[in-house]
């Protein structure tokens, strides 16, 4: 025992110890960080998910004080670790001039991205707006919205297959069956700082539109997209139709229609223009067109008046005077693949409940009231 202890203790020639065998502690000290790690992650996605949590009950108390009630049917709130998804079986909301459902319906958070919201829905969505309904499916749909200090920075939504329909009120139902949709928000970069102006951009890829097809005489798909301004766009809320869109009439809302284009076939039209709404809360502005292929269009609105053979006739001689058959391409012109070469056509102003268009209104066509 005693050589075991001076063997222990003794020192080498130039009077240093020798070091001591490691302990083993050091061995399982990063499993132990990783552990202390790990419970004290979970402990702080708990934290961040009860906040969530009260964050909800708490907007969704002050818009049922509002009038609105939203409905979350099974609601849980999961995605651990990374993520915060809020699920419910049905969305829901109330509101005294309406109100709408959707399906099975998730929301996703990340929780090193906060800012950044994900929507996915099964759907089907069930609107309901006064004596207007409104129903739409689709294969697939997702939302993404890029929350920022003030306000946002995009908003998207994304739909495959969309199907859309839209009746009541004493109007002809209108059907909507498209390949691929797309809707995109940003504030507009000079002007949301001074008015609240926010940037739009819609895209619809090969619709079918009934309605559509019966005024301009055939059935090809439709092509449409949509950039658009909509100034004074952060005063709407999510409050009552009517009440929102006086609060943006009264704030000198305009929707500034950039650019307009409607392709079915041979017959397209660009658009650009402003409209507004009116003291009695009637769309007013002027759009300016260019058109090629619509004498079959033309022909079949002046037919209106004047009968269906005569309106032909019309609608072929303006068509002709105007350039917009669906003739040769002129000498002069460049060969277009997508068809005959784009005309002006007179300005489309939206006066008093009227649509003029060359100065005369269009026979039948009424603009009523929004609200």
């Amino acid at each position: 025992m005693t050589q075991g202890m001076d063997s222990r203790n003794r020192v080498t020639p130039d009077g240093a110890r020798p070091a001591r065998r490691r302990t083993r502690l050091g061995l399982f000290l990063p499993y132990i960080l990783l552990a202390v790690l790990a419970a004290a992650w979970s402990a702080g996605w708990f934290w961040i998910r009860g906040k969530a949590e009260a964050e909800i009950d708490g907007w969704t108390a002050r818009e049922a004080a509002a009038g609105r009630t939203w409905t979350c049917d099974q609601r849980s709130i999961t995605g651990y670790p990374f993520r915060i998804e809020l699920r419910c079986a049905s969305l829901a909301l109330s509101r005294s001039d309406g109100g709408f459902r959707l399906g099975p319906t998730t929301v996703v958070a990340q929780i090193y991205q906060p800012r950044l919201v994900i929507l996915q829905s099964q759907g089907p969505f069930h609107v309901q707006q006064g004596d207007l309904t409104g129903d739409v499916t689709w294969r697939s749909l997702q939302g993404s919205f890029h929350g920022a200090a003030e306000g946002f920075t995009r908003a998207s939504l994304v739909v495959d297959d969309p199907n859309v329909t839209v009746a009541g009120a004493g109007m002809q139902t209108v059907a909507v069956a498209g390949r691929h949709l797309e809707l995109h928000a940003r504030p507009d970069p000079v002007r949301y700082g001074t008015e609240g102006a926010v940037d739009v951009s819609l895209q619809l890829a090969q619709a079918a539109v009934p309605l559509l097809d019966a005024m301009t005489g055939g059935n090809a798909p439709l092509d449409a997209s949509l950039d658009a301004t909509v100034s004074h766009a952060t005063v709407i809320g999510t409050g009552a139709v009517p009440r929102e869109l006086e609060k943006w009439r009264q704030a000198g809302g305009v929707l500034d229609l950039g650019a307009l284009s409607l392709a079915k076939g041979d017959q397209r039209i660009q658009a650009r223009g402003a409209v507004a709404l009116d003291d009695a809360h009637r769309p007013t502005g002027q759009i300016d067109l260019r058109a090629a292929g619509v004498d079959g269009l033309i022909g079949t609105i002046v037919g209106q008046r004047f009968g269906s053979k005569e309106g032909a006739l019309v609608g072929q001689l303006v068509g002709g005077l105007l350039g917009l058959g669906r003739g040769r391409t002129p000498p002069d012109q460049p060969p277009s693949e997508s068809g005959p070469p784009l005309k002006a056509l007179p300005p489309l102003k939206l006066v008093d409940g009227q649509v003029l268009f060359s100065g005369f209104p269009i026979p039948n066509v009424r603009l009523a009231p929004l609200y």
